[in-house]
């Protein structure tokens, strides 16, 4: 088998920005895509059959409008019929809509949802606002110290 050297006009890229993360143009598309905050490993693969791409290439060996591709059907999963139990955000609070949430806006959401819980004072909202455990773990004996660490004391 030889060796056959890439084209000229073709650029590797090291680094590609997609949705406001840096993505390393090392790896395999399908794992390189898990950088990104929402994306996980079936997800990126989805997203790279319905965008049509090889799973063997390499991040930094896509072109430009298989990157846009790529961001297109990761903003709009449902008018590429991924299916909504596939998605991150289904029936959402205030829209009731169904949606996959990425990046800075899976922050986002969080805030509001815990901002949410503890305005209406729900049990969940007033644990998180007193910094305790919310789903139920034993505190009597563990979680002492609330995430500070104590300096020793000198004799």
């Amino acid at each position: 088998m030889s060796f056959a050297p890439p084209e000229a006009h073709q650029q590797f890229q090291h680094i590609l920005r997609l949705l406001n993360t840096n993505v390393k143009g090392g790896g395999k598309i399908m794992f390189a895509l898990t950088e990104i905050k929402g994306v996980g490993r079936r997800y990126a693969n989805l997203i790279c059959k319905k965008a049509d791409i090889d799973l063997n290439k390499r991040a930094g060996e896509l072109n430009s409008d298989e990157l846009e591709r790529i961001v297109t059907i990761m903003q709009n999963p449902a008018q590429f019929k991924v299916p909504s139990w596939f998605l991150n955000r289904q029936r959402d609070m205030t829209d009731g809509k169904d949606s996959h949430v990425l990046s800075n806006q899976i922050d986002q959401k969080m805030r509001e949802d815990l901002e949410r819980l503890k305005k209406i004072r729900s049990h969940r909202g007033l644990r998180h606002h007193w910094g305790l455990r919310v789903r139920g773990q034993h505190t009597k004996t563990t979680g002492r110290r609330s995430g500070r660490t104590v300096a020793a004391k000198k004799k």
